[in-house]
């Protein structure tokens, strides 16, 4: 195939010129290209409210550096984890290139829209995609795919401050009952909790390859398991605020008990202290007519200073042991 068009970070182009390339097709924001073994991306955030969404953009830099946020395929209705989109949730499985463009105003003789190539990116394998609520281009709700993509080890993405998220204009509340579809977060709206199936994976993330441990994945769904054999429902929720980027999302909360769970794979000092700030930040959101009981969630037993704490916070304290979980049920009266 004869290279008309190189991939560099930072070149402007169009739709046209990658597809003469590539052999893709131009008109969708996800387009595979088979034989050159690439998914594209086109992302446009300025048009997205028209279809439905305002979640492509980049977002904060979290603990594995950077993430831009890109709205999956579909303007109606759920989207699902298929054709288009399953292309891109599994292009490393498929062995295909991911590449994102940033629309970049308009072409000065056709007026068709310019592409920014940003760079050659990964979806996230540690949290790759997560499903938030918005309305559709039919101006019904809906669930929507927001992929989490990061760029490769060693790439220089070429980002632009017009490329960032912009903070919420108000906090919104809503309750959504329905389950998503694929587990994953603004109001604040149920959402699937996290699911892990594997106490480990090799991430390639910024910086190199490096080894996830689940723990606090695999804590999550075990202490959920046991809340269904006791015949207790669970959800979660997604917390969007005023002036912020992004959302707050708890790790648990037990539809039964009115209690909501911030889980921790140590049993730290460290991580114990930012559970308790985390549940005060959260509870103060979640809808009722009363405040839920707050608990952290551990994987073992903590020290007896640790459990002091936790009470002089007024915060349950819940460990798995080895025929399963000590503290619960919570030990107060439900309202």
């Amino acid at each position: 195939m004869t290279t008309t068009f190189e991939l560099v970070p930072g070149v402007l182009t169009t739709r046209d010129d990658v597809a003469a390339t590539f052999g893709c097709g131009k008109y969708q924001g996800i387009e595979p290209a088979v034989d050159a073994k690439k998914v594209f991306v086109y992302s446009d955030p300025s048009a997205g409210a028209e279809f439905g969404y305002t979640f492509d953009g980049r977002a904060e830099d979290d603990e594995y550096g950077a993430l831009y946020l890109y709205t999956g395929y579909g303007a109606n209705g759920p989207q699902v984890l298929k054709s288009r989109n399953k292309s891109l949730r599994y292009h490393v499985e498929s062995g295909r290139e991911l590449h994102l463009f940033v629309a970049h105003g308009t072409m000065p003789d056709s007026g068709a829209v310019r592409q920014r190539y940003i760079g050659q990116m990964n979806v996230d394998p540690i949290n790759p995609v997560e499903v938030r609520r918005g309305l559709g281009q039919d101006k019904k709700m809906r669930d929507a795919l927001v992929f989490r993509l990061r760029p490769v080890p060693g790439s220089s993405p070429a980002w632009t401050d017009a490329d960032w998220l912009q903070p919420a204009s108000e906090t919104a509340v809503e309750e959504i009952d329905v389950e998503p579809s694929i587990p994953t977060q603004t109001g604040v709206k149920d959402k699937k909790s996290e699911q892990h199936t594997t106490a480990e994976t090799i991430a390639s993330i910024t910086g190199g390859q490096r080894k996830v441990v689940r723990r606090e994945g695999l804590l999550v769904e075990a202490f959920k398991k046991h809340l269904a054999a006791a015949g207790h429902s669970h959800k979660t929720f997604q917390i969007t605020l005023a002036g912020e980027i992004g959302a707050l999302t708890p790790d648990l909360y037990d539809v039964t008990d009115h209690a909501l769970y911030e889980a921790k794979g140590l049993t730290t000092r460290a991580n114990i202290r930012m559970a308790i700030g985390q549940l005060a930040d959260y509870r103060r959101h979640v809808p009722g007519d009363t405040v839920p009981r707050g608990a952290v969630l551990l994987p073992s037993e903590p020290s007896p200073d640790l459990k002091d704490l936790l009470a002089a916070e007024s915060v349950a304290l819940v460990y798995q042991t080895e025929d399963g979980f000590a503290g619960w049920p919570l030990a107060y009266n439900k309202p």
